[in-house]
């Protein structure tokens, strides 16, 4: 339980349009044709999501990721569609500029074109999310969900959800069939009515040709810096996944060594009773005193 009062303002740090002017998926468009940067993080609760939203960030996308740095699983299969509307609802309820994007997780679009679009439903419908966005070469369910007035945003290249399949996290296209074949499916998802194309864990000169052959903006991990933005996952720029980080991961902070030392120091305050302090305390009035604080066994 705590008993505290929301902020009211936003971070000085922000850009002085934040508030004004919210990032849609044309907007995303607008920003590749105007050869503007597309930056793009993963956030997964209210409290992070508010600070990701008032610093600037035009995408946010609700992973699937969560499953690994948020939930503690091995990989990112085991979320369901319900921890993922959860979630998605949270970060809905913080953010006032950004791009929303939740991701469809494994399962919950395989089995046909059908069931993908009515999960995609629940994603806009029940938890807010303005877009969603889904893995592979997957035509079909691009335009249907297209047709339903579902911006849809793709994901070619690593995808985790085939992890399996892959036989591990590898760097994709790196030969002449799988690179064409690769740029066809970016060609096909766009033209099937994909707002924007993640790519992940590709050579920066595949990524480079899909971003010139695309109309939609492309979003990179791992993929280097030619496409029209880069996403990462919040957990790694920050320190929180208590895993080796990938090749393409830059940190920015050591959150890991702030929260540890700030918990070790208010257990240390409590065990030497040097938290709470008298100011941290409420006081009964003084004319409550006398009366209140008699012994229980004095009382007449």
């Amino acid at each position: 339980m705590s008993i505290t009062t929301p902020r009211d303002g936003r971070s000085s740090a922000a850009p002085s349009n934040s508030l004004t002017t919210k990032v849609t998926m044309p907007a995303l468009a607008e920003m590749k044709r105007q050869g503007k940067p597309i930056t793009a993080l993963t956030a997964y609760d209210y409290a992070t999501s508010r600070l990701v939203d008032e610093a600037g960030i035009d995408m946010i996308l609700v992973g699937d990721s969560l499953a690994m740095v948020v939930l503690g699983h091995d990989n990112t299969l085991a979320i369901t569609v319900d921890e993922m509307l959860h979630h998605t609802r949270a970060v809905r309820r913080a953010v006032r500029r950004a791009l929303v994007v939740a991701d469809m997780p494994f399962g919950s679009y395989h089995a046909s074109t059908r069931e993908g679009v009515a999960n995609a439903v629940r994603f806009v419908k029940e938890a807010g999310a303005e877009a969603v966005k889904i893995e592979g070469p997957r035509v079909e369910l691009v335009r249907a969900l297209a047709e339903s007035e579902i911006p849809v945003v793709g994901h070619l290249g690593l995808t985790p959800q085939s992890l399996h399949r892959m036989g591990g996290y590898r760097v994709q296209a790196r030969t002449a069939d799988t690179v064409l074949r690769l740029r066809a499916d970016a060609e096909a998802l766009a033209a099937a009515g994909a707002g924007a194309l993640v790519m992940e864990g590709v050579p920066r000169e595949v990524a480079a040709a899909v971003t010139a052959d695309l109309p939609i903006p492309t979003i990179g991990i791992g993929a280097g810096p030619e496409c029209d933005g880069q996403i990462l996952v919040f957990h790694d720029i920050l320190n929180l996944t208590f895993a080796p980080h990938a090749k393409f991961v830059r940190q920015y902070a050591d959150a890991a060594a702030l929260i540890l030392g700030a918990v070790e120091q208010y257990r240390e305050d409590v065990e030497q009773r040097r938290f709470p302090s008298d100011a941290e305390s409420y006081h009964l009035p003084e004319a409550v005193r006398g009366a209140a604080l008699i012994p229980v066994g004095t009382r007449g």
